[in-house]
């Protein structure tokens, strides 16, 4: 069986009777099987995901499938879904398994999506490079020896070693755009409350959003269809009407795109990749765009802002995991704070425990002023300044990466390194503006570049139909 790119294969395929929906699931379990080095599925479900194929094809035949039949994807290990175990790769909850299915999923199964299994990340979705899981590093499928990004890498390296046609995701701070980028695939991250984040496992409640990793721009657009909306779940969750995303993906002719004119001057930022970006901009032009250096001046605060709060809130949002209730319970505590203590030492790993630590100091009384309250004011000014850019351009354009993928290991040794991975990607989930990774070449060495696209809030239609465009025509000069 050949490799599909979108939904619309496949469901070509199926309409013309020479696969089905059960064939698929068969050719995605082997390619996971020899493809297990890459360690991108903590576990697999292959006699739900048989089951479900069959029911899917029944439907099929009767003509009564929903949106997504044919669709085999795996979850993130941070997405809630019955019966099934859910860890956030932590060691902290072995053993538990969710006692109901999130929102997100839930819209999933409904529309016929095959659920194959879940996925490899940072633990409970800290990391840039999935390196912080205890169960190890997912692989990038390129290169074996580099990291595919994180926080869902291993979402990433299941779409693009075929493991599966799509991924859910959560994106914090760039955790779906950037292992996207690092794996040559499409990440996108909607607006802040277009989905629900009920059944989410929280990392830092006002940032986390669940997202999409697949290999076209409109499988995205249909899959953010199906999960967006209403729910009485989520007191936070946007009342807004739902678009046929995937029915809108024809862009106007002509847009107004800026591009932050420091983001491309900045030391650290990869030759190649300022290359890359700069062509893809010419080619903007070209197709008779207005493109136009724009200056952001809080760049440089942009990295701080979004580790204090996010450490602040992860802080807060950790603190059930005790071992009392559920999951992983020191065998050695003999008392109430012994078992506290000892839990959450054993339990949690060390990227983890610094987060813990640093939020708690930003959020202790002799520095809450100092710290969170100014980190405060500063993402405000992060969002209007943002905002405004938004409001003078259709999109902002830059880079998704300072890099492409770098060897495993290599950020161990350096934290604040790995806190610079997200400097591209923080500032649309400071802004809470959604934002997408489509693939813009390789490399030298033949690894994958991302480029970046923002637009303003809830105007996914309009992001989602110009990234299409713009993937369609990097692919072709690609080619």
């Amino acid at each position: 069986m050949r490799r599909f790119n979108s939904l619309t294969e496949v469901r070509h395929e199926l309409a013309a009777g020479t696969t089905s929906c059960r064939q698929l699931v068969e050719y995605y379990l082997d390619n996971i099987h020899r493809k297990q080095h890459l360690n991108a599925f903590l576990e697999v479900w292959p006699d739900e995901a048989r089951a479900q194929a069959e029911d899917v094809d029944a439907k099929l035949a009767a003509g009564t499938a929903g949106k997504l039949a044919g669709m085999v994807i795996g979850l993130k290990d941070v997405l809630a879904y019955e019966g099934h175990a859910l860890q956030s790769s932590s060691h902290i909850l072995d053993g538990f398994k969710s006692l109901f299915t999130g929102t997100a999923v839930q819209r999933l199964l409904d529309e016929d999506a095959i659920v194959i299994g879940r996925q490899n990340c940072d633990e409970f979705a800290m990391g840039a490079s999935n390196e912080t899981s205890y169960f190890g590093p997912a692989r990038n499928e390129v290169d074996p020896e580099r990291v595919p990004g994180g926080s869902s890498g291993g979402s990433a390296v299941a779409v693009q070693a075929d493991m599966c046609l799509a991924s859910i995701g959560s994106d914090t701070g760039g955790s779906v755009r950037q292992p996207a980028a690092f794996c040559g695939i499409v990440g996108f991250k909607p607006t802040y409350s277009r989905i629900s984040r009920y059944g989410l496992i929280a990392y830092a409640s006002s940032f986390d959003q669940i997202g999409t990793l697949t290999r076209s721009v409109e499988d995205a657009a249909l899959l953010l269809e199906v999960m967006a909306g209403a729910d009485s779940f989520d007191s936070t969750v946007s009342q807004r009407e739902v678009p046929a995303y995937s029915q809108q993906l024809a862009p106007a002719p002509h847009y107004r795109i800026g591009y932050i004119r420091d983001c491309l001057d900045r030391p650290g930022l990869n030759p190649e990749i300022k290359a890359a970006t700069e062509q893809a901009l010419e080619q903007m032009r070209g197709q008779g765009h207005v493109v136009e250096a724009v200056d952001f001046p809080y760049l440089d605060f942009i990295v701080p802002t979004y580790y204090i709060l996010t450490t602040a809130e992860a802080s807060s949002n950790l603190s059930r995991y005790d071992g009392v209730k559920f999951g992983y319970r020191a065998p050695d505590a003999t008392d109430l704070e012994s078992l506290y203590k000892k839990t959450r030492a054993q339990g949690f790993g060390p990227e983890v425990q610094r987060r813990i630590m640093l939020g708690t100091f930003v959020l202790s009384a002799s520095y809450y002023d100092a710290y969170y309250t100014k980190a405060q004011k500063v993402r405000r000014l992060i969002k209007e300044k943002t905002d405004e850019l938004l409001r003078e351009y259709d999109f902002l354009v830059l880079p998704t990466t300072p890099t492409t993928a770098f060897r495993i290991g290599d950020v161990n040794k350096d934290t604040l390194a790995m806190y610079l991975a997200d400097i591209f990607t923080v500032q649309a989930s400071l802004a809470g503006v959604p934002a997408i990774s489509v693939p813009n070449g390789a490399d030298s060495q033949g690894l994958p570049i991302g480029l970046q696209i923002l637009s303003g809030a809830f105007r996914e239609e309009h992001l989602l139909a110009f990234a299409n465009t713009v993937t369609e025509t990097l692919a072709t000069a690609e080619a």
